[in-house]
């Protein structure tokens, strides 16, 4: 236990925080350096910003194109997969993540993506005529995930969806609508819970 210095706890706002990070000492920094060069040597569809921090893996598959900006956060095994074009904002935290993308996937920044999966395709065609047909343009649609965004651990975000900025999508939720800013889903189907305006 430590002992009471009386000096008052020092409180970190979240750009601060980020601030902190990029002052790193030399050793963590040079480490993630060098984490960043070989996944870009190893994956040329892969576009790293600077100050990204890859504690964990990453696994691109499928020919997927991705882009992770600046001072991201990369924990456990993040997958990404699919023939389309991934973009990550800056400031964002991906924690053992997986994203499906045969279009676009879009997620904003400083979002929070738990142990998720996010997929804009349907792989199979739902008109049971069709189904053992192979997927095509009307099997999938983009989804675009809006500024300061958590989705939580088992959480599914399906084709086609909108999650607009400052919401939360709770633990094995399944996103198959769009959500309004500022409030927080749960369930299948997703209902809201919460709306931190009122």
């Amino acid at each position: 236990m430590r002992p009471d210095t009386g000096a008052a706890p020092v409180t970190v706002n979240p750009p601060e925080r980020f601030a902190l990070a990029a002052r790193a000492p030399g050793a963590v920094r040079a480490l993630y350096a060098a984490r960043r060069t070989w996944y870009r040597l190893r994956y040329r569809r892969l576009t790293l910003g600077a100050g990204v921090q890859i504690r964990g893996r990453i696994r691109l598959r499928r020919g997927v194109r991705v882009t992770i900006g600046d001072r991201c956060r990369i924990n456990k095994h993040v997958r990404f997969a699919g023939t389309g074009q991934i973009t990550v904002g800056p400031d964002t935290l991906l924690n053992d993540s997986w994203i499906g993308c045969w279009s676009t996937v879009t997620v904003g920044a400083r979002c929070l993506l738990s142990d998720c999966q996010i997929v804009d395709n349907d792989f199979h065609h739902v008109d049971p005529a069709r189904r053992h047909d192979p997927p095509d343009a009307s099997t999938r649609a983009p989804i675009r995930i809006g500024d300061n965004v958590w989705i939580g651990s088992n959480a599914l975000v399906l084709k086609g969806v909108s999650i607009a900025a400052d919401s939360v999508v709770g633990a094995a939720c399944v996103v198959r609508t769009d959500v309004p800013a500022r409030c927080v889903v749960i369930g299948n189907p997703q209902q809201v819970v919460k709306r931190f305006d009122v």
